[in-house]
């Protein structure tokens, strides 16, 4: 079995820190605006929450192109059904 490339392996992390500092920049406006500390990290928590969900259906929408489409279909034929 093919062990997953590098760039497979991180990319949940990529969401993670992306998905951080966007939200980082909410909850500071958020705290800059208001001056309320609870406030803002209720905002940071909401961003960062939103901000990955949406990041994860975008990763999961996108359609492989044919390179990849033709690695999956290998990697489906290697595996008998059912498991």
């Amino acid at each position: 079995m093919n062990q997953p490339s590098r760039r497979d392996r991180l990319k949940p992390a990529e969401l993670l820190v992306l998905s951080a500092i966007l939200s980082l920049f909410v909850g500071l406006t958020v705290l800059l605006t208001t001056r309320d500390l609870i406030l803002a990290a209720i905002f940071f928590g909401v961003a960062f929450i939103v901000v990955l969900v949406v990041m994860a259906m975008f990763s999961l929408s996108i359609k492989p192109n044919e390179l990849e489409q033709h690695e999956i279909d290998d990697e489906d034929s290697d595996h008998p059904k059912g498991h």
